[in-house]
């Protein structure tokens, strides 16, 4: 859909860094990308990406999550709790267990981060879509226990965090989300990332915008909003 990228060009022109957006209509099946040929960290939407993989984990083993990974899941998602995050990673298998998740939930352009820095995978904004299809589309390896389980953790996100691509929706406090934000100690410049689903007009949509070279938090979570914004109104199925 050239549409959208001309839109996120339009919408990005004469701000900093990169910006990259992905949108899928969960009633009409259309999909659109713009800006997917750059690489981007990951910053705290990885958090996700370690919920699905320990939830891949429980059901090969066919066993419940235990309560203290219940209570860290809820931290790490909710919170976005780091101390959780790593206790999480390092029961998945660190970046092993995490790549192995990811080829089961079709995630090719997503490499996890080495040397325990969870928190630095490399990405794309069409992988980055397929993650919550795969928490929230039926054609998934997460059960449907797990996939409610995830939509339920993702729609308790903590008030102070709760930006991004909720700007999107019709009522941001319904929209299921996780946001990632890092500032880089090399440069200053922040890592601003919103993956998730929001309903609009009746209609539900999966969206990843993500965002890096930002010069403050506040600047690439209203670049982030902007552009979710415009993808998801483009999407509308009242748009040709």
């Amino acid at each position: 859909m050239a549409v959208l990228a001309e839109a996120t060009d339009a919408t990005t022109a004469g701000t900093a860094g990169h910006v990259a957006a992905a949108v899928m209509g969960l009633t009409t099946g259309r999909s659109a990308a713009a800006g997917d040929g750059h690489a981007f960290t990951t910053a705290g939407i990885v958090k996700v990406d370690i919920l699905a993989a320990l939830l891949l984990t429980a059901q090969d083993g066919d066993r419940a999550l235990t309560g203290q990974k219940r209570r860290q899941a809820a931290a790490m998602i909710h919170m976005s709790d780091n101390a959780s995050a790593t206790a999480l990673w390092d029961a998945v298998g660190g970046a092993d267990g995490l790549a192995q998740a990811n080829r089961r939930l079709g995630l090719p352009e997503t490499t996890p981060g080495s040397d325990g820095l969870w928190g630095l995978p490399q990405t794309t904004a069409a992988d980055q879509l397929h993650l919550p299809r795969a928490v929230f589309a039926d054609d998934s390896p997460l059960s449907s226990a797990s996939r409610d389980y995830a939509q339920q953790l993702m729609g308790g996100i903590a008030a102070d965090q709760d930006w991004g691509i909720s700007a999107a929706a019709d009522d941001a406090s319904a929209a299921r989300l996780k946001n990632g934000w890092l500032s880089r100690s090399e440069t200053g410049l922040w890592v601003i990332n919103s993956i998730g689903v929001v309903e609009k007009d009746g209609n539900r949509f999966l969206v990843a915008v993500l965002s890096d070279d930002q010069p403050s938090r506040a600047a690439g979570i209203s670049l982030v909003e902007t552009v979710a914004v415009r993808a998801v109104s483009l999407l509308a199925p009242d748009n040709p």
